[in-house]
């Protein structure tokens, strides 16, 4: 059964690094191995809730936070967005649920993605597998962004975000243009409408849909950065030292294919492994648009103890 959580992680390593007040949802044993699922943008913990009950059926402890900034989780006052501060995120909670010597599985979609490439690149002896859905590795991703016209066409929201009034136009006519992304990003899906109710009502707490925009923000702007982190954000672009496993939806309106480099291209930035499917008829939400198909191959995956 699904039940919430909280617990204050502080990031190790870093000096002066300030703690953070962390919401999760969890199911499974928690004496079982550590399963952290990320979610992404416009969304939230309980996008997870059904691979949470397959994971923990499995015998993980399967957790999900909202993500930093996302409420009921705190707004950091460090105001830090910056893929490292996600990646270092994923890593202080794993060391906060997990004894040291019990490597976890980290599981992340869309921004959950971005963040978890530099934890398990950061600090591999902490995660055993990566399952990663719709973003690419930053590494491969970067190098046709920005010279793929369809999917600068697609990345419109990505420069939209940097305006001073955006949080404004996001949330107007109670948050119509998140309901509109999920629209052109998951084609032919239609999600319950208590799970967006919920994500809204997230995303108009104090400070949240700024922090949710902040992400976007940081990307975009290097000088936001903190230069503490800076290690941590040139392992977000190295390579993946642990087997993964990388699904995409072939309808993806966010993410088109032709952005995701075939698997053998892909081979120098996952040296230990990785296994790329392209799922046809599924968008963006690929776990919530085809639970049963993508949970199945993500818990197949993850329990294989090699």
């Amino acid at each position: 059964m699904v039940q919430r959580g909280q617990v204050t992680v502080t990031w190790a390593g870093v000096d002066g690094a300030e703690p953070l007040e962390f919401a999760y949802l969890e199911d499974g044993p928690a004496d079982g191995p550590l399963a952290l699922c990320l979610h992404g943008f416009p969304d939230h913990a309980p996008t997870w809730e059904a691979l949470l009950a397959d994971l923990g059926g499995a015998g993980f402890h399967a957790v999900a936070p909202w993500m930093r900034g996302y409420a009921p989780t705190a707004v950091p006052a460090d105001g830090l967005y910056q893929t490292a501060a996600l990646s270092l995120d994923a890593l202080a909670l794993a060391d906060a649920l997990a004894p040291a010597d019990d490597r976890a599985v980290l599981i992340g979609h869309d921004w959950g993605a971005i963040g978890a490439y530099g934890a398990v690149a950061h600090r591999p002896d902490r995660f055993r597998r990566l399952v990663a859905m719709s973003v690419p590795h930053r590494a491969s991703l970067g190098a046709r962004l920005f010279t793929t016209p369809t999917q600068l066409k697609r990345s419109w929201y990505m420069f939209f975000f940097q305006q001073p009034l955006a949080a404004m136009s996001v949330s107007a006519n109670d948050f119509a243009l998140i309901d509109m992304l999920w629209r052109d990003w998951s084609p032919g899906y239609e999600p319950p409408a208590d799970h967006l109710r919920a994500l809204k009502a997230t995303l108009a707490s104090p400070g949240s849909l700024d922090a949710a925009l902040g992400y976007y923000r940081h990307l975009l702007d290097p000088a936001r950065h903190d230069p503490r982190l800076a290690d941590v954000e040139t392992a977000a672009m190295s390579w993946v030292p642990v087997p993964t496993l990388y699904l995409h939806g072939a309808g993806d309106g966010c993410i088109g294919t032709e952005v995701v480099a075939p698997d053998e291209e892909m081979k120098g930035l996952f040296p230990s492994g990785l296994d790329l499917e392209i799922l046809p008829g599924l968008g963006h939400f690929l776990h919530l648009e085809d639970p049963t198909v993508v949970n199945r191959r993500i818990v197949e995956f993850l329990a294989d103890p090699s």
